[in-house]
């Protein structure tokens, strides 16, 4: 079996694991605080905002979040329904000013059966997507590579925002 050195991960896990409720939900005590840099936060809605996924897929992958804690999505607004389509439509925009890529995949992850990673606190993925980025890594290595780092993603977006 190959290995690959990844201890950024850990902050993951811990971060991620056991959560319940507000208390240790990123969710819900990031945009409470002030430091939008330091907590990856781009852009804060009256309902939601958008924030850097600090384990990305791919290069800009962001998140659409509401402020409310559910993860029923029956349980959001039609205002904050309507404001997280609003800032997904935002993300693509200054996604393709910033990165130019090809393509994007949308979407949520109801649940930890579906792959939510934090299944207490819904929210909306879009990823930026290039011809040629699944390359030999990924689909003979098994490995994936990131070709910025998240500083420097959240400063070629957050000026579009």
């Amino acid at each position: 079996m190959n290995k690959l050195w990844a201890p950024w991960r850990m902050k993951y896990i811990k971060e991620t694991v056991g959560q319940s409720g507000d208390q240790g939900c990123i969710f819900c005590t990031k945009p409470k605080e002030t430091a939008d840099r330091k907590n990856l936060i781009l852009f804060r809605g009256k309902e939601s905002f958008i924030i850097c996924n600090a384990f990305p897929y791919n290069n800009g992958h962001l998140m659409i979040v509401p402020y409310m804690h559910t993860s029923n999505l029956d349980d959001i607004t039609p205002q904050c329904s309507q404001e997280m389509w609003a800032l997904l439509a935002k993300c693509r925009q200054a996604l393709t000013k910033a990165f130019a890529p090809h393509g994007f995949n949308i979407g949520m992850n109801l649940g930890r059966t579906a792959g939510a990673g934090i299944d207490q606190h819904l929210h909306m993925h879009i990823v930026p997507r290039w011809n040629g980025d699944s390359n030999f890594m990924p689909v003979i290595g098994n490995t994936k590579v990131m070709s910025q780092s998240l500083d420097d993603a959240y400063d070629a977006l957050k000026e579009f925002f």
